[in-house]
């Protein structure tokens, strides 16, 4: 089946240390793109929501080339309009593709699929979705840190904001029902790391949900108690091992909903993405088959 030929590809030029505007080079000077497809490239912040919203009213599927960031913007500019997205991984980490096996490097086509995602209620009445991963506290404030360090790339970033957190850093104290599809969990107590997997992996290698389904309908919870941090390189190994679930001070559910209060601001990440000063009550729960797929043909 060929590939679909009504596709917008949403440009970020500046993911993966500029190889997604190389790409975008290598596809223009080769016509790779099937005959009808369009190609937009953002220019600053916020532009590829726009030029998301203005495809997507025109009926078009779009692409996300870039990173997990531009995946997540994009998907927060069409989620709940019925508009397909697929994904050409440009990006550093390229974590949600990571969940689907083989991981996806080529064009999207016309092969559909649905997925879950998440959606985060937060800041009076603010919400925003996200498709892999969601991170409160510890990893929260790595992705913060991340964020701001440019002298380094690829994982080495990662490595060196979780090290930069580490010191000084104290359990954050939380107040958290958990609803699962049988029963509901409540915690009250200081919460290491926070974190909700739709996919199974973050920040390149850490494999916070190592059994997550995207067809599910229901989110990976996966919270690490208060430890001392002379227990945490071990705990990072488990996470790179994805055998955390072993470890006694950490709690893995499959959750429909996850409600949480805060006592101060935190740093929260979906997708990688930074949102500071967040606080009070959040509410996330998983939309089942929420996002349609574009995937390449098997």
């Amino acid at each position: 089946m060929a590939t679909e030929p009504f596709l917008t590809f949403i440009v970020n030029p500046c993911a993966g240390g500029g190889r997604a505007r190389r790409r975008l080079d290598d596809l223009l000077r080769t016509s790779s793109l099937p005959p009808q497809a369009e190609v937009a490239v953002s220019r600053h912040a916020g532009h590829a929501v726009e030029l998301a919203v203005e495809a997507a009213s025109r009926g078009r599927s779009l692409v996300a080339c870039g990173g997990d960031g531009t995946l997540h913007e994009i998907l927060n500019a069409v989620a709940g309009t019925g508009t397909a997205l697929g994904v050409l991984p440009l990006g550093s980490a390229n974590d949600f593709l990571k969940s689907f096996s083989p991981e996806s490097g080529a064009l999207p086509g016309s092969r559909r699929t649905r997925v879950d995602i998440g959606r985060v209620a937060f800041g009076g009445g603010k919400e925003r979705h996200f498709i892999n991963s969601l991170g409160l506290g510890f990893t929260g404030r790595i992705a913060g840190a991340v964020g701001r360090s440019r002298l380094l790339s690829g994982e080495l970033r990662y490595v060196s904001a979780l090290l930069r957190v580490l010191i000084g850093y104290a359990p954050v104290k939380m107040h958290i029902e958990i609803t699962l599809p049988d029963r509901r969990v409540v915690l009250d107590e200081p919460v290491f790391a926070f974190s909700v997997g739709n996919g199974s992996v973050e920040g390149g290698k850490f494999r916070i949900a190592p059994g997550a389904d995207l067809r599910d309908g229901l989110l990976d919870v996966c919270i690490l108690r208060a430890i001392h941090p002379i227990a945490l390189p071990g705990l990072i190994l488990r996470y790179l091992r994805g055998t955390q679930a072993r470890h006694p001070r950490v709690l893995v559910c499959r959750a429909r909903r996850i409600e949480l209060r805060l006592t101060g601001p935190e740093v929260l990440h979906m997708d990688g993405e930074v949102y500071r000063g967040v606080g009070g009550e959040l509410s996330i729960e998983a939309v089942p088959g929420g996002l349609e797929m574009l995937l390449p043909e098997a």
